[in-house]
């Protein structure tokens, strides 16, 4: 039943109405059957060649599976009636994807596409050309219910229903996207220009990983060509997350996107560091350490070129040389140096044939940059290095390391701290931690140029360490990025306090940092008892907001029964996240034997168990409709940013939140 009065020239009855928008939705169901078919039905064959047909092919296959229909998930999920005027549909059904029928006639209008804006933006004050806004209601793929808010008739529209029930929803298995609820604050994000780098301070229940992750949608669906070619990548903390999200953009049609951690990005190892020592490899500082290591690499010129050619031979005087080296040392990258040093010998060596009234081409100049004579001495000067060469002479050669730290703040101390205390055998044979894996990657750029993307989502952004930021700003240095995160959710040694910093690092000084505090997701009661926390975690945030009242939502049990608390929450409808600290995880598992549950992995979400038990360093980003935390004084003393952590497990809650406990809890916790 529609839960708005409209004005009787364009009210219906509503068993009427509900009829014809099922015939609608029936219709539009069977255009995107046709469209697939049609799809399919196409040939590569057409191709002049086979790599033409393999790229002709790909695409189509990327075509038919961006076709494909999930009976499960509203084709549509809202309905314009314009006032007309204009070129445009009277009636615009907007949906997740665009449908047309056999005579091209639009059934079902992209949320993307220009003509959808109004659907998450018009108001009785602006109501951007709209007569009447419609919500659809759906129990699986079945439309059951309509709502219809005025936009013509001034004054104030109440709060949707449908839109409240959609939002507060129950849900298992992996993140759903969130195209039907968009808020007008989240819609001004995710149409930010592609030019544009987007910095997200959102606290919790503020939909900032899915903002994120629909603005990845909306840049491909409206820079289709460009980013087909330059590419798009989303970046997250952990694989588990990555699991967790992964439905989000195929559910909108985008099958082709990346998504990675940026361990997996950097080829990170997993060799473990004293903190204070990967926070010192995360600090920026090293980027002139690691700069000055690499061309200290070059030695002077010591003697000049002598090569040979029948009865002549041709020299460069040792001066010459050392002039060369000086004119390229610092204008070029370190591989391209190499290059056009031995293409600059080449080059004196074919001005003295000249001289002789030889007439040598190209190609005896390419000839004598790869002749022995110019090798030997461009390898004797300017010698191929890798990043792992480089990075295993700084961590285990002190006299080095002061050499490359000479010109940098980096103090004794810190270099002692740098060390390797039993230095590997050789590079080959070196073990790297996390924090090695972005010097690495450092050296890697300044060897040869790393390629970059059209557009790059980080999420949990807060987390990473500048050298980090570094890496990834490389991969968008001719693009842009939306940066998500939370400071108040910091949990790593090196964990920013200033997005302004993040946006320096990442080469994007220009990015708009924007902050989401509206939460819609975590009940209120919850997060103001997670927010007693920011005092001590971050002072400098607001504390978050949330629409949702959710009385009873919150219970602290000292000396509960697990089990007992884990039943309460099956006998619910949702999933049940048990998060509990990592060094409890086996004990919790086993205290939970004969219900049915899993613990989850690291390295992916587990999607078959409605009941988790969640390490506490997993749970970031994750949210789970039923959250129960055992001990959190175990899981704030385990790590120097504990209460940050605590902060983080404390605000997954959709609908109940269980604390449970035996041992104190945080002074700011106590009730």
């Amino acid at each position: 039943m529609p839960a708005h009065k409209l004005a009787p020239d364009i009210s219906d009855d509503p068993e009427h109405v509900l009829s014809a928008e099922q015939s609608h939705l029936a219709e539009s169901r069977k255009a995107l059957q046709a469209m697939r078919e049609h799809a399919q039905s196409l040939s590569a064959d057409a191709a002049g060649d086979w790599v033409s047909q393999q790229i002709l092919q790909s695409l189509l296959d990327q075509r038919v599976a961006a076709l494909a229909d999930h009976p499960d998930t509203p084709l549509f999920f809202g309905r314009l009636d314009r006032a007309g005027g204009d070129d445009l549909p009277g009636t615009i059904y907007v949906g997740r994807r665009h449908v047309h029928d056999g005579a091209s006639r639009a059934l079902v209008i992209d949320w993307r596409a220009p003509v959808s804006r109004p659907f998450y933006q018009a108001s009785p004050a602006q109501p951007m050309g709209v007569v009447r806004r419609r919500r659809f209601g759906y129990h699986g793929g079945a439309l059951t219910a309509y709502e219809d808010e005025p936009l013509d008739q001034g004054g104030e529209i109440g709060p949707s229903k449908i839109l409240t029930e959609e939002i507060e929803r129950p849900r298992t298995g992996p993140m759903r996207d969130i195209v039907a609820t968009i808020q007008p604050d989240q819609d001004e994000i995710v149409r930010a220009a592609l030019t544009q780098t987007v910095c997200v301070q959102g606290a919790p229940g503020t939909g900032k990983t899915a903002v994120g992750l629909h603005r990845a949608a909306y840049l491909l669906f409206t820079h289709r060509e460009r980013l087909a070619r330059s590419g798009v990548m989303i970046v997250g903390p952990n694989r588990a997350f990555l699991s967790y999200i992964s439905s989000v953009l195929p559910a909108l049609g985008e099958v082709k996107v990346d998504q990675t951690t940026v361990a997996d990005l950097l080829a990170a190892a997993d060799t473990p560091e004293e903190p204070r020592v990967a926070a010192l490899k995360g600090d920026a500082r090293m980027a002139a350490v690691l700069e000055r290591a690499l061309w200290l690499h070059i030695s002077k010129p010591e003697e000049g070129l002598v090569y040979t050619r029948g009865v002549h031979r041709f020299r460069v005087a040792d001066y010459e040389v050392r002039e060369i080296v000086a004119s390229l040392r610092g204008t070029t990258r370190y591989g391209p140096g190499r290059a056009a040093l031995a293409q600059r010998l080449a080059h004196q060596v074919l001005v003295r044939m000249e001289q002789r009234g030889d007439s040598p081409d190209d190609r005896v100049q390419d000839a004598v940059a790869r002749s022995k004579p110019v090798k030997q001495l461009v390898d004797a000067v300017w010698p191929k290095v890798t990043p792992a060469q480089v990075l295993f002479r700084l961590l285990s050669d002190a006299e080095f390391l002061a050499t490359a730290c000479a010109k940098s703040d980096i103090s004794p101390d810190e270099r002692e701290m740098l060390l390797w205390r039993k230095p590997y055998r050789g590079w080959k044979s070196a073990k790297w931690s996390a924090a090695d894996a972005a010097l690495l990657d450092e050296l890697g750029d300044l060897i040869e140029r790393t390629p970059s993307l059209g557009h790059l989502v980080v999420d949990e952004a807060q987390d990473l360490s500048e050298m980090q930021l570094r890496a990834l700003g490389r991969r968008c240095r001719n693009g842009s990025a939306t940066v998500l995160g939370d400071l108040a959710q910091g949990t790593t040694p090196w964990s920013t306090t200033s997005w302004e910093a993040v946006l320096r690092h990442l080469g994007q000084d220009s990015g708009q940092v924007t902050e989401l505090t509206l939460g819609f997701r975590v009940p209120r009661e919850v997060l103001d008892y997670a927010a007693r926390l920011l005092p001590s975690v971050a002072p400098g945030l607001a504390p978050p907001r949330s629409l949702r009242p959710g009385l009873g939502s919150l219970s602290v049990r000292p000396g509960a029964a697990l089990t007992e608390a884990v039943r309460d929450a099956l006998a619910r409808e949702g999933s049940i996240g048990v998060i509990v600290p990592d060094a409890l995880v086996a004990q919790v598992s086993a205290s939970l034997e004969g219900l049915a549950h899993a613990v989850l992995d690291p390295d992916a979400a587990d999607q078959g168990h409605r009941l988790l038990v969640i390490p506490a360093t997993l749970a970031k980003g994750l949210e789970y409709d039923h959250v129960i935390v055992v001990e959190p004084a175990d899981i704030v003393s385990a790590e120097p940013r504990g209460l940050a952590r605590l902060y983080v497990v404390l605000t997954r809650a959709v609908t109940s939140l269980t604390v449970l406990h035996d041992k104190p809890l945080p002074a700011a916790l106590a009730i």
